[in-house]
């Protein structure tokens, strides 16, 4: 069974990371780009997480009540006995929770990502095979470039002038196609007056 993709605002949602060492920094590096509340909980923590100024640090074993107030967890402890029993915690009390290398042992599981401004893909082979994700995602990172999210702007700009000016649901489509293909070819000059000529054609 697959994983269904997901995209959650996690936007100052309570993050709980157990565990300071390299693996809980490769999870913490991708969550920081989208903004939790991010505390990581272990008796010891890598220089690295340390240097993170906007990070919580508790320097103690892990206790239940740390979850009490999660958006969601990650277990990324060297104890597969305290991953368990963190799992199961957090499954009694529907929290989300990932448990670094035990794909049995999550509610979901992380991706391999791309980000480029506005833009993010996510890869995943369902957790069974992380490099060919990864070989993926290289791949993906070469096809996005400035223009890419130049695009996303100029679509999001005109969306909701469009739906004002053109009535007809298949003459949107063919509105956003047109200024899609413009912006592939890199037009500079897609503004209001071409946006009304556009429209202007396809209402008659």
């Amino acid at each position: 069974m697959g994983y269904f993709p997901f995209y959650i605002n996690i936007g100052n949602k309570n993050c709980i990371i157990i565990g300071g060492g390299t693996v809980a920094l490769r999870k913490l590096e991708k969550l920081r780009e989208f903004n939790p509340i991010i505390t990581v909980i272990a008796p010891s923590v890598c220089d690295e997480i340390n240097r993170f100024p906007d990070i919580k640090i508790i320097k103690r074993k892990f206790e239940d009540r740390d979850i009490d107030n999660a958006f969601m967890v990650i277990s990324a402890t060297d104890d597969k006995e305290l991953n368990t029993h963190i799992f199961e915690l957090c499954s009694e009390k529907n929290i989300l929770i990932n448990t670094v290398d035990d794909k049995e042992k999550c509610g979901f599981i992380f991706p391999a990502l791309v980000k480029r401004d506005n833009i993010t893909v996510g890869i995943s082979t369902s957790g069974k095979s992380p490099l060919y994700s990864r070989f993926l995602r290289e791949r993906i990172e070469k096809l996005l470039d400035e223009d890419c999210d130049r695009t996303v702007e100029v679509l999001s700009k005109y969306r909701a002038e469009i739906k004002k000016r053109v009535s007809s649901e298949e003459n949107r489509k063919k509105a956003f196609e047109m200024i899609l293909e413009l912006c592939i070819r890199g037009t500079e000059n897609i503004d209001d007056e071409l946006i009304f000529e556009i429209t202007e054609g396809l209402n008659k």
